[in-house]
């Protein structure tokens, strides 16, 4: 029985695995993601794998003609900036270890000993800041081009075979590079939205996770821990926003696409850079106040009732910050017209039920001046919490003026 369960399972999972192929292919067809970017990479590197091996094999008859498309692969990108970038180290980490190679090899002969110094030589140059993540390529086209120099009959066929390989690589990268820039150049303007969407949306969760239970009074230390837990565990979301939006920055570098008037008002970050560093900041202001909501629990589990109004009016707080979020979580460049606006009504509106949390915390006589206890900096995390989230709606309507004009 167990034997025939498991071959059911195993024949479902290989009728899936179609229809989950056919699912990819329709999202990579449909829409602009990951799937997309994808497909474009891999058909785009097949194209510059065998125009480059044309050029090799067909057209200069190389012995080595390998070295032209893996060449051409490896420096195909996600963007134009980067094809660029990682083409020039690459051809200079493989001229140096080629450099490398000839200069100790025709002083030395072919031994192990001039080995051994081709290998110290070219894994210290291979540390080489300027290379980047291209330095490994210094030992690897060292030992290729010392095993190219042992097999070599004559001294003219050596050199021949050492310049055509750094030949070979310049092809690769050139056709790498030239069909990474006319054929769909890769534009990742979504990148930053993305970021700070993902932010945005971890926020959301978080602050409409608690704001029913401030509400209610129904939070115990656990919970409050919890949320604390939440608060700490967003600098991964962070980083992926970071790179999202240095990503979209690098992408309209040496771009034609940018050239298209559909593109013209999204080839600007500054608003995007700084709604994130807003939403970083937010999210640190969180942490604190996640932190305070944990700390009261531990101190003063007794004041629960003394304090449950001042508690529904921070939960008031919270469901309008929410709603700000909720906004930032679906944030498009295409609807910032419409977005900006109520960005900022919604801050206000979160403005002055913030004003009413200072209020209900005079009205009952929270101790606020008492370092012991947390309710002074709730109070402030809130206010802090409102300077960010103003200017971010500042900044976005902002950007949204300075792009219609």
């Amino acid at each position: 029985m167990i034997s025939a369960a498991g071959a059911l399972r195993g024949d479902s999972a290989q009728q899936g695995r179609p229809a989950r192929s056919a699912q990819w292919w329709r999202r990579a067809w449909g829409s602009e993601g990951h799937e997309r970017h994808t497909a474009l990479l891999i058909g785009k590197g097949t194209v510059a794998a065998t125009l480059a091996w044309v050029l090799a094999h067909n057209v200069l008859h190389a012995q080595s003609p390998a070295f032209a498309p893996f060449s051409a692969v490896l420096i195909m990108q996600v963007t134009v900036y980067q094809s660029l970038l990682q083409s020039t180290r690459y051809v200079g980490a493989v001229a140096a270890g080629m450099t490398v190679q000839a200069a100790l090899g025709f002083l030395g002969g072919p031994d192990l000993l001039t080995f051994a110094l081709v290998a110290l030589a070219a894994l210290t140059i291979g540390r080489w800041p300027a290379l980047g993540s291209q330095g490994s390529e210094v030992p690897i086209a060292a030992f290729f081009a010392f095993s190219t120099y042992v097999s070599a009959t004559s001294d003219l066929d050596k050199i021949t075979q050492l310049g055509q390989i750094i030949l070979l690589v310049l092809i690769g990268c050139g056709v790498g590079v030239l069909v990474n820039v006319t054929v769909f150049p890769p534009l990742r303007l979504r990148g930053a939205e993305q970021g700070i969407r993902s932010l945005a949306h971890a926020l959301c969760d978080l602050v409409s996770d608690m704001y029913p239970a401030l509400r209610e009074g129904e939070f115990d230390e656990e919970r409050a821990r919890h949320w604390r837990e939440r608060a700490a565990q967003t600098e991964e979301l962070v980083t992926q926003a970071r790179a999202g939006l240095r990503t979209a920055r690098e992408s309209i570098h040496y771009n034609p696409r940018r050239l298209l008037r559909r593109h013209r008002g999204r080839t600007s970050f500054r608003g995007y850079g700084a709604v994130l560093e807003a939403l970083e900041r937010t999210l640190y202001q969180m942490a604190s106040l996640t932190r305070s909501l944990d700390q009261r629990r531990e101190n003063e589990p007794e004041e629960h009732h003394n304090y449950r109004s001042f508690l529904r009016c921070y939960a008031d707080f919270l469901e309008s910050v929410s709603e700000i979020t909720q906004v930032l979580a679906a944030l498009d460049e295409d609807k910032l017209n419409e977005q900006a606006p109520q960005l900022c009504r919604l801050a206000d509106q979160a403005q002055q039920c913030r004003h009413r949390v200072s209020a209900q915390a005079g009205q009952v006589g929270l101790p606020l001046g008492d370092p012991a206890r947390p309710y002074g900096v709730l109070v402030i995390d809130a206010t802090r919490l409102m300077e960010e989230f103003q200017y971010t709606g500042d900044v976005l309507q902002h950007h949204v003026d300075q792009r219609d004009l």
